[in-house]
């Protein structure tokens, strides 16, 4: 596995990594994490990746990680 590219936006990590013919794009926040898988044949290059660091795509994002986060405390308020 090799680690194509690692940043942050905002309060969320991006790791991309290039493995077994996908792009593996995993987006962290605290004890969560997201990871999306893209066929390397669905894409020319690694730049057009960029549309999965989009405003829109990472709003997307930010929002299943809000409602992970609160699955996650509610569970643990029950234990």
């Amino acid at each position: 596995m090799r680690i194509v590219k690692e940043f942050r936006v905002n309060e969320i990590r991006v790791t991309v990594f290039s493995w077994n013919n996908k792009y593996l794009l995993k987006f962290e926040q605290g004890m969560i994490e997201q990871t999306f898988k893209i066929n390397e044949m669905d894409v020319s290059s690694e730049d057009e990746l960029s549309v999965f660091y989009s405003d829109r795509f990472l709003l997307t994002v930010q929002n299943r990680f809000d409602e992970m986060h609160r699955a996650l405390r509610d569970e643990l308020e029950n234990l």
